[in-house]
């Protein structure tokens, strides 16, 4: 057995680790002992040889991102040990009813930091399991990760689908070819959330293959849309849209810039209503939509990809959602609700509210915020990693 690489922080360098942070930044090492290459196990050590933590090195800015701490110091990163990370991951799902849940059969299993599993998603789909690593030295081990999720959901287990291509650098793949289908087939997948059914395109589709986090947003909306003329905008797969005309929207205008985000919206309000006249799909920009109609809402979903994944393009994102809220305000009849959201993690919730204040303070309407949202209980936050929380979300009136 090799033996674990040992990490040596330079003086002054281990405080965020020794509060449970799980990165470790390469400027942060003094010395490393041995030979290093992507994916080893590595042991974190203070300069005064004090054992900090245990996880996988990689040759990037984040060179360790650690997965147990003390006085837990795992001997080698088996399969043993990946079944008893994940197996809690697992446990946790049941506890929130999400795993073995008798209306709802998707979910996501593991959520990085928030599952001590760093740099690691892995999202659940009726039985069929999606992959994606976001880091190489995690990526090392997914063969490993693989053969725990066959040991811990058994004969449900359906498929499994590595997309980690879409998520690691290209020089990843370099000499090497790329297989995604691990175990069994996955293709379109049909699942359902709280009674809702959805087409999943694991293969071609966005992430893993629809956007879990909003499941709690979705049915909250299910108590504002009854009688209104809603639009959700960015609408992808129509999520919001099948909930509000479910629960009784009088119109629903699902709005969307990609052709084939449409024809999945359209899909998925046929599989629930067949051919349904209250809903209408617009392939449009929505900025350009918002301030080009002449139609006017009772309820509005703004729920855009992320403005901003790194801190230099904070203040063009917080522009961006300004712009976008504004026009959305605008469109909004007295009385009416906004639901806006950010996923751009490095735009915290204040950051994020003084964009939408700002909006509404342009638009010349006032507004009050009913409820705010962040992502569910299965998408954890490590409180010792508040980088976790990305997905911001406010309900408002709007008078």
């Amino acid at each position: 057995m090799q033996n674990p690489l040992k990490i040596v922080l330079q003086p002054g360098k281990e405080g965020p680790v020794r509060r449970f942070h799980p990165w470790v930044f390469s400027g942060a090492i003094k010395k490393i002992h041995g030979i290093a290459a992507d994916g080893m196990h590595a042991e974190v050590f203070s300069h005064h040889d004090d054992y900090l933590g245990a996880g996988i090195y990689q040759n990037a800015t984040i060179a360790v991102r650690i997965m147990e701490f003390p006085p837990n110091r795992p001997e080698k990163l088996d399969e043993a040990f990946w079944i008893n990370k994940i197996g809690k991951a697992y446990q946790l799902r049941k506890t929130i009813g999400l795993a073995e849940s008798n209306h709802t059969n998707v979910y996501r299993l593991v959520h990085g930091e928030g599952d001590h599993l760093p740099g690691l998603i892995i999202d659940h789909y009726d039985g069929h399991l999606v992959i994606q690593a976001h880091a190489t030295g995690m990526h090392a081990y997914i063969g490993q990760i693989a053969n725990a999720l066959k040991n811990v959901y058994g004969k449900h287990l359906k498929s499994i689908t590595d997309k980690s291509r879409d998520t690691l650098p290209d020089s990843n793949w370099e000499g090497k070819v790329f297989e995604p289908e691990i175990y069994g087939k996955s293709e379109k997948v049909a699942v359902v959330e709280f009674g809702h059914k959805f087409l999943i395109d694991i293969e071609k589709g966005q992430k893993t293959g629809f956007f879990i986090d909003q499941r709690e947003s979705r049915k909250l909306l299910a108590q504002y849309a009854p009688g209104k003329k809603v639009l959700n905008t960015f609408c992808y797969s129509g999520g919001f849209s099948v909930y509000g005309l479910k629960a009784g929207a009088l119109e629903m205008h699902s709005l969307d810039s990609s052709a084939k985000a449409i024809e999945l919206t359209d899909r998925n309000i046929e599989l629930n209503f067949g051919n349904e006249p209250r809903h209408l799909s617009i392939t449009q920009d929505t900025l350009k939509y918002l301030k080009r109609t002449e139609e006017n809402y009772d309820l509005i979903v703004l729920d855009p990809p992320a403005y901003a994944k790194h801190t230099h393009a904070r203040h063009n994102a917080l522009q961006g959602y300004k712009r976008l809220n504004m026009e959305a305000i605008k469109r909004i009849r007295p009385g009416g609700i906004l639901f806006t959201f950010s996923c751009s993690q490095v735009v915290d919730m204040p950051l994020f509210r003084g964009a939408v204040l700002a909006a509404a303070i342009e638009a010349g309407r006032s507004a009050r915020i009913l409820h705010q949202m962040s992502q569910p209980a299965d998408h954890p936050v490590n409180i010792f990693h508040p980088e976790g929380e990305y997905l911001k979300g406010l309900v408002l009136l709007v008078e």
